[in-house]
């Protein structure tokens, strides 16, 4: 469809993002945030420039309330706001936690009007308007969601929405609640609904369209976009933020947030919720900014947009070479490069024939395998800086522990440690063994595969960084544990092999 004057999003126009992650995105199966939670999220959407934070449900009880409590008391820049259903008791709870102020969600579609709520269009239309004039008579700054928009009578969402700002709401917004419609519909009723007043987009990415719908909306003249961090909600989600934001941005030049801040913002994210992020997810996935196709390096090498649409730093990211069966010369010589291995050209030939050769195994090749490579085809020797030695972990009794004994360039240390499973209390006990040795980021560590059968294998993955070096090793045994740990002191090893000298031991 060729956009109409009216539909072009043009550099001048001001967009902003709500962000609904404390709220919609909680709503996602197995997500629960506590209160703490909420606060670390809340203060990373505020240092990422996002305008209204919706911080929960105040009616969904009284630990929520605490919540959204906690986030109010923050003293954002940002609006902070409490979704409520079409009850003045939700609005009074609302008003109870100190918030900025509220979404009221009211039927739209007569599937909802009708078979949902079981009232009337007409009806309908008048409690809205006894809902909006209720909040803003306390004070309230008033968004009135029309629910399952998308499947709405158009003239009736027109109707509804057009009360809902008579009564003096702020702001109406469109919702694909379902993520039921495509980027037509969606451009056809925002226009109405713009015409009226300001007016927001909240789109579900059911249908893989959540962007293009909330683009189409931004086009038709909606001036608010409704996103969750890394696309989190029900089913297949919301909108994702950070998509949103680098679309605006890359293709239209309109600011909305600090896109800096987004791979940060992910990261909070992911930790708090547990979802972990995706490796091809758009802006924040681990390949987003990954290449191990011989081709793409090499020209990635020349000139770094020749296969990125933007620069990682534009996000907050930074580019990786990954290594495997379609590896290059280019690509091992610049990793090598890294790791300040020396090389002849030579060498860096045969190394790049056994990493194909390692890839075509079906195996992901590390930096670790990478560099023992490089050992063995430069005949370039190395001591050890950590060796595991020994390694006891146990989980029967209430706290789990355990003690490692290590091999530091010649000196024994043995440590143990506690956490809240056996995995965390090994990690524990390695950096007390190491001390300030022990300095680097975990930035990632997942479990990559795991065999079935009595004989199962498991297979860990970890990423460290120290200074300006990262370092991924991955680990196959029987026990997670041990698989974690060896991983871990793998990565460190090669880490601490570039110092000079040792730091200082651990204490006892």
């Amino acid at each position: 469809m060729t956009p109409t004057p009216e539909q072009t999003i043009s550099s001048d126009r001001t967009v902003r993002l709500l962000d609904t992650t404390l709220r919609d995105g909680e709503q996602a199966p197995g997500v629960s945030l506590s209160p703490d939670e909420k606060v670390e999220i809340a203060r990373g959407l505020e240092r990422t420039g996002v305008s209204v934070i919706e911080a929960g449900s105040a009616c969904t009880g009284a630990g929520e309330r605490q919540a959204i409590s906690r986030v109010t008391d923050l003293d954002l820049e940002a609006r902070v706001t409490s979704f409520c259903r079409g009850m003045e008791v939700d609005i009074d709870l609302a008003l109870d936690c100190g918030v900025d102020g509220v979404h009221i969600v009211v039927p739209a579609s007569d599937r909802h009007v009708e078979g949902k709520v079981g009232t009337s269009r007409e009806d309908n239309l008048e409690a809205t308007a006894e809902l909006v004039e209720y909040a803003t008579d306390h004070g309230l700054w008033v968004e009135v969601i029309g629910e399952d928009g998308s499947r709405a009578d158009l003239d009736y969402l027109e109707e509804l929405m057009g009360t809902a700002l008579d009564a003096g709401a702020d702001r109406t917004c469109f919702a694909d609640t379902v993520g039921h419609t495509g980027p037509e519909r969606t451009a056809e009723a925002v226009s109405r609904l713009a015409a009226l007043g300001p007016v927001s987009a909240h789109t579900h990415d059911d249908l893989g369209l959540g962007v293009a719908n909330a683009l189409s909306a931004v086009s038709a003249g909606a001036d608010l976009v409704h996103c969750t961090v890394n696309g989190l909600g029900e089913r297949a989600g919301n909108v994702a933020l950070e998509e949103v934001a680098i679309a605006l941005e890359h293709v239209y030049d309109v600011e909305t947030v600090e896109l800096d801040q987004l791979y940060d913002l992910a990261q909070i994210v992911s930790r708090a919720t547990g979802v972990p992020l995706p490796p091809n997810k758009a802006v924040i996935g681990e390949n987003a900014f990954t290449h191990e196709s011989g081709i793409h390096t090499d020209g990635t090498l020349k000139d770094d947009k020749m296969y990125e649409p933007y620069a990682p730093e534009t996000v907050g990211r930074e580019r990786r070479l990954a290594l495997g069966k379609h590896t290059g010369r280019a690509g091992v010589k610049a990793t090598l490069e890294e790791h300040d291995v020396d090389a002849s050209e030579d060498e860096v030939a045969e190394i790049a024939t056994r990493v194909t050769e390692l890839g075509d195994r079906g195996r992901r090749v590390t930096d670790a395998d990478l560099l023992a490579v490089a050992e063995d085809v430069t005949g370039d020797d190395r001591e050890r800086v950590v060796e595991l030695l020994d390694l006891n972990a146990t989980s029967g009794g209430p706290v789990p522990t355990a003690s490692i004994r290590l091999d530091v360039s010649g000196e024994e240390r043995v440590a143990s440690g506690t956490g809240s499973g056996p995995v965390d209390a090994a990690v524990s006990a390695v950096r007390q063994a190491l001390g300030s040795m022990a300095d680097a980021e975990l930035e990632s560590y997942h479990v990559d595969a795991v065999t079935g059968g009595t004989d199962a294998v498991v297979t860990v993955e970890v990423t460290m960084a120290r200074n300006d070096r990262t370092v991924t090793v991955a680990r196959s045994e029987a026990d997670i544990t041990r698989a974690s740990v060896e991983a871990m002191v793998d990565a460190l090893d090669r880490l601490l092999e570039s110092d000079v000298e040792l730091l200082a031991p651990a204490d006892d």
